[in-house]
């Protein structure tokens, strides 16, 4: 597989919420975007996310050439990924399909193709297992939503994909101001799901055994380590928690009553008196605030800390950086 293959053009596979961001990012990153969808009304519903979409994107900044006129749209497959560089995948979460769908694609598609998936937990091992031809260029590329704003994308490849192909993927990524983060293996949900699930699990518990409403559940986790997490991951939070000491103080001190909080954490289930009790919290939480309400402070306060963020994630001027290390 070529390495040096120029990527301008991406064929967009499912244009759902997911399928809809990535075509947003793409196009704010002055790429052609060409997607495909079957669903009803699917090329109007796309175009019209795209143009919400827009401000946003055009505050975090375009570069030159971005226009929402580079995207085109099709009901035929073989036609949205003729003439593609790039492939992103955002089908139903069913492996049957993505199965057929890959066979499809392995069959059409030139061998330095890369097909990425932005499967949230199936394995790009299972998915890739009927292409004959060319598995080495399947890779899962799952994003956070919404891809346009979130940066995090984790790249995971299958059992049958060339290490080439996760290079060309994650420069590919990076390149559009993504984070990627690799995975050394296939784990159910990825790593960035399995956090959260494994967080929601403590929430359904607490709130099912009423230790806490729902609504000061939340206001627990936004107001406390979430505004932390916005800043830095858990492990570098662990080094700033041991104080001067850093991360070897911080176990020194807390390895003991930490290990014995997991011993008590909560394994809830679902019934319906718990559901029903989470989603009465949440609507009480909620009021007469609609879901557009609330994506649209989401979104705005997001805009607001990625563009703090960018103040940080830029390299020191070599002045600065003398400086600091005298």
């Amino acid at each position: 597989m070529s390495t040096t293959k120029p990527i301008s053009r991406i064929a967009i596979i499912g244009t759902g919420v997911i399928g809809a961001s990535w075509a947003t990012l793409f196009l704010a990153k002055g790429l052609d975007v060409v997607a495909t969808d079957i669903a009803p009304d699917a090329e109007t519903s796309l175009r019209r996310f795209v143009k919400t979409a827009w401000p946003a994107v055009e505050r975090l900044g375009l570069v030159s050439g971005a226009s929402q006129s580079r995207l085109t749209f099709t009901t035929d497959l073989l036609a949205a990924v003729r003439g593609a560089d790039f492939v992103q995948e955002n089908g139903p979460e069913r492996i049957d399909f993505k199965k057929k769908l890959y066979r499809q694609l392995d069959e059409v598609l030139p061998a330095d193709v890369i097909v990425a998936s932005s499967s949230s937990g199936l394995t790009m091992s299972e998915i890739q297992s009927d292409c004959p031809s060319h598995p080495d260029r399947c890779v899962i590329g799952h994003p956070f939503n919404p891809p346009h704003l979130v940066p995090l994308v984790e790249i995971v490849g299958g059992a049958k994909t060339s290490e080439v192909t996760i290079e060309r993927a994650a420069a590919f990524y990076t390149g559009l101001g993504k984070q990627a983060v690799r995975l050394r293996k296939e784990v159910p949900g990825h790593v960035a799901n399995r956090l959260q699930a494994a967080l929601a699990r403590e929430v359904y518990y607490l709130v099912a055994e009423d230790v806490v409403s729902v609504a000061d559940v939340d206001k627990a986790l936004c107001w406390g380590p979430g505004l932390r997490w916005g800043i830095m991951g858990q492990v570098l939070l662990n080094h700033l928690g041991g104080g001067q000491g850093g991360i070897e103080h911080f176990f020194d001190q807390f390895t003991k009553p930490m290990t014995a909080w997991w011993k008590t954490l909560g394994s809830p289930e679902l019934t319906p008196e718990v559901k029903g009790k989470l989603i009465d919290g949440l609507h009480s939480e909620v009021g007469s605030r609609s879901i557009s309400d609330l994506e649209a402070q989401r979104d705005d306060i997001l805009l607001g800390l990625l563009e703090l963020r960018s103040k940080y994630e830029k390299p020191l001027p070599a002045t600065k950086r003398a400086a600091r290390a005298v």
